[in-house]
């Protein structure tokens, strides 16, 4: 929130969508999000693509998104527990999809035109330090995505 609220006015005008944990967002809340976006941002804990119905999302058409930016692979106690009675009733091919690679395969192929996403586990500070480096040199300084992404990877 304190991220949100600092670069709110930095071409944020029209941002929408679910912030904090009121409420599971559902599948017809991502799915509206996603295809009225021109950029999205998921930080939340485990694989985004646990979150959302798989069939639905390869059906969707969503070229209007010209970034998608995954703070995920964060793991508690709590979500761990979640993550694991859910896959135990997804197949070995559903959960392999999953994985951060072939999650931004699939968006790419609904019409993402950019993901920037974590490969591995990580913490949530790390990622709010991510997304403070995002928001800073995507908003406020104006780098280019992959700009952006080199200063991250240093």
């Amino acid at each position: 929130k304190e991220i949100l609220g600092k670069y709110h006015n930095l071409f944020t005008l029209r941002w929408e969508g679910v912030i904090g944990n009121i409420h599971v967002p559902s599948q017809a809340e991502w799915e509206q999000l996603l295809t009225n976006c021109s950029a999205f941002l998921f930080y939340g804990m485990e694989r985004f693509m646990s979150h959302i119905l798989l069939n639905r999302l390869v059906a969707m058409n969503i070229p209007k998104c010209h970034l998608m930016i995954l703070l995920d692979l964060v793991r508690s106690k709590q979500s761990y527990q979640r993550i694991t009675s859910t896959d135990i009733h997804k197949s070995c091919l559903r959960i392999a999809i999953e994985r951060p690679t072939e999650t931004t395969m699939l968006l790419s192929l609904t019409g993402v035109r950019s993901v920037i996403a974590n490969q591995w586990y990580t913490t949530l500070q790390e990622n709010a330090e991510r997304l403070e480096i995002l928001s800073e040199n995507l908003l406020t300084v104006g780098r280019t995505t992959g700009q952006t992404v080199r200063i991250l990877q240093k």
